[in-house]
């Protein structure tokens, strides 16, 4: 099909030299798309970037485009390097078509790099490329069907009008057939119209061109553990997708079509002896979730044509016992529907948000199953290798879609009861006259914390007692532990894990005629790894930013410490309580005659919080940590 590619003319607009911060800067970024009827999208590419300073210079020395050769053909088309005194110099010859670095995913993903060579601060490089085709690659039947986007004859994208780098003019063009309804929407926009993005349209015959205009982008600066850029930068999502539903119903289509769930009589034998001895509908679920999870090992092999959206199909996939996400969500579709169970492929996106406009948002692959009461289940085994859930509760909040023959719409997974992942420490300890300390100390954890406890088995059987001891001599590098307790970490299913030391601390207190001095060993953050608020820094009052921690949380911290005396309260470290859903805390000390009990309670609510949480959530982090630095003094 001919097409006429559209070439945006961008104009430069003279700026002073940033700061030498910004080591580059993108003069102007611009994009023309022509789609076809297929959905085949033609994308030429045109940039003028300027080296402020020496970093810049070694950013700036090659130009690197990704793309997958099954799904996609890209080419420079033009490479200038204009030197600061004036001269052009020609670089298009030193271009260079190689495999991609890879890690755990070795799908054939290929870069085009262009040399640039030696730059000097000032000198800009000027390039332009054409792409067709898409990121990912099904299955086709001619040349240009491997090009056309899984889901034929709609286009969709997903713009970012952010930058980490000064962008002094960023335009997108796409030109679409007028009947493509396309639909578009930018995202995380201020109120007072802040993005200050010009849209313009333009109808020519059957065809409509849209032309999206931004200036003087400022790269954003970063708030600690804010989420994604594309959940708090402006972003443009462009679909010709009536809705979810469509979206929904081509993707259960297209596997169904490909053959992905049906069970080989091998695959049959495996799910008949696994759920033989399941006595409830949740005992199956369970059982074949863990199996995939624990079984599947996480690598992805290319297997040409059939990539990306395709699942592999069950014989592979039980074969090769390994594959990413897709492949153990598609493995575990074919065994629930092996046990009789009506189960179906979705799609998620991990760690972003997904917004209504049905783009293509998504990054992971996912299970849902049907419960005989109609009501649906969400299954990751991907995520939950020796998890105790069968949705990891690290994926609150998290948008999905299922893969429905009426089809379906867009999803979100709720938060996941902070209860459902406690952490509970308890000890019963001594301190002796000479300041030694004695007794025991256990940790008991549930879901998400559960299985950051269990970190510590995550290698080597004979590197666990090391791993196990470190968690107690990180708070307490005198201690002397003479055993260990634990729960048997090869039947994670069937109890919490719970590890208990017995120790001895010479010197932990510090003692004179009438005075003790001591931190209680609990309150010194024992197993931090399982408490990631902690990684916060409670420091800042604000933020403008919405943030995000691991997982909903309830740490409960319990000690009965036995004096060598009988004291009386001098100094307690002193917080102030937080009583707050998202994330509240309470403490207590008590004496009776020679014993002192400590209990320390944080709650923290969700997993994404608004930037309104933040005053409740550092107030929380901050008193936690307070208390592991603040002694406790008693005075005769």
């Amino acid at each position: 099909m001919k097409y006429k590619a559209l070439l945006i003319t961008a104009v430069l607009t003279a700026l002073a030299l940033p700061s030498a911060a910004q080591h580059k800067t993108v003069l102007y970024d611009s994009t023309s798309v022509v789609m076809e009827e297929s959905g085949l999208s033609h994308v030429i590419n045109h940039q003028r970037i300027r080296a402020n300073d020496f970093a810049g210079c070694k950013e700036l020395a090659t130009v690197k485009v990704d793309y997958d050769p099954l799904s996609a053909y890209v080419e420079f088309r033009q490479v200038l390097l204009h030197h600061a005194n004036g001269t052009v110099e020609d670089v298009l010859l030193r271009v260079y078509d190689y495999v991609a670095p890879a890690r755990l995913i070795y799908w054939g993903a290929s870069q085009k790099m262009v040399q640039i060579g030696h730059l000097d601060p000032g000198d800009e490089v000027e390039f332009v490329t054409y792409r067709k085709g898409y990121t990912y690659a099904l299955l086709g039947e001619n040349e240009d069907d491997k090009y056309i986007p899984p889901m034929r004859g709609h286009f969709y994208d997903i713009v970012p009008f952010w930058s980490e780098a000064p962008v002094n003019k960023k335009v997108y063009q796409v030109d679409v057939l007028t009947e493509k309804h396309l639909r578009f929407e930018l995202y995380n926009c201020p109120a007072d119209g802040g993005c200050r993005v010009q849209i313009d349209s333009t109808v020519n015959g059957d065809r409509t061109v849209y032309t999206f205009t931004k200036d003087n982008i400022t790269p954003l600066k970063r708030e600690p553990r804010a989420l994604a850029n594309n959940d708090i930068q402006p972003k443009l999502l462009l679909s010709t997708s009536p809705n979810w539903q469509a979206k929904s119903i081509w993707f259960y289509g297209v596997n169904e079509d490909y053959g992905s769930f049906v069970p080989t009589p091998e695959v049959q034998a495996q799910v008949n002896a696994l759920v033989r001895g399941a006595k409830t509908e949740h005992d199956s679920i369970a059982i074949l979730t863990h199996w995939v999870a624990d079984n599947i090992r996480y690598a992805g092999i290319s297997m040409g044509p059939g990539e990306g959206y395709t699942l592999h199909n069950a014989q592979m996939n039980f074969t090769d016992r390994c594959g990413v996400c897709k492949d153990k969500a598609g493995m575990l579709v074919c065994m629930l529907r092996a046990a009789g169970f009506k189960a179906y492929a979705a799609m998620t996106m991990a760690h972003e948000r997904i917004d209504r406009i049905p783009a293509d948002q998504f990054n992971h692959s996912v299970c849902a199953v049907q419960h005989r009461d109609g009501t649906f289940e969400m299954l990751d085994p991907t995520w939950v290798p020796n998890v105790r859930e069968l949705w990891s509760s690290a994926e609150q909040q998290q948008g999905y879609l299922i893969g429905l023959p009426e089809g379906a719409d867009l999803a979100y997974t709720p938060v996941s009861a902070p209860e459902n992942h406690y952490v509970r420490i308890n000890a019963n300890t001594q301190i002796g006259q000479d300041g030694t300390l004695t007794g025991t100390i256990t940790i008991t954890a549930e879901g998400q914390s559960d299985a950051a406890v269990r970190g510590v088995f995550s290698c080597r059987t004979a590197e666990w007692m090391r791993n196990m001891e470190l968690e107690l001599l990180k708070i307490a590098p005198a201690a002397r532990i003479t055993k260990i307790q634990r729960t048997d970490n090869d039947s994670y299913l069937k109890q919490p894990v719970s590890i208990t030391y017995h120790f001895s601390i010479p010197d932990f207190a510090v003692l004179d005629k009438n005075t003790i001095i001591f931190t209680p060993l609990s309150a010194r953050n024992f197993f931090s790894r399982a408490m990631s608020h902690l990684r916060f820094d409670p420091t800042p009052e604000s933020r403008t930013q919405p943030f995000a921690d691991a997982c909903s949380r309830l740490v409960e911290i319990k000690e009965t410490i036995t004096l060598p005396d009988e004291y009386k309260q001098l100094h307690f470290p002193f917080v102030n309580g937080v009583a707050n859903p998202a994330a509240s805390f309470g403490c207590q000390y008590w004496m009776e005659g020679n014993t002192l009990t400590f209990a320390e309670s944080s709650l923290l609510g969700k997993r994404v919080y608004d930037p309104a949480d933040w005053s409740s959530f550092r107030q929380v982090v901050a008193n936690q940590k307070k208390l592991a630095e603040t002694p406790v003094i008693l005075t005769k």
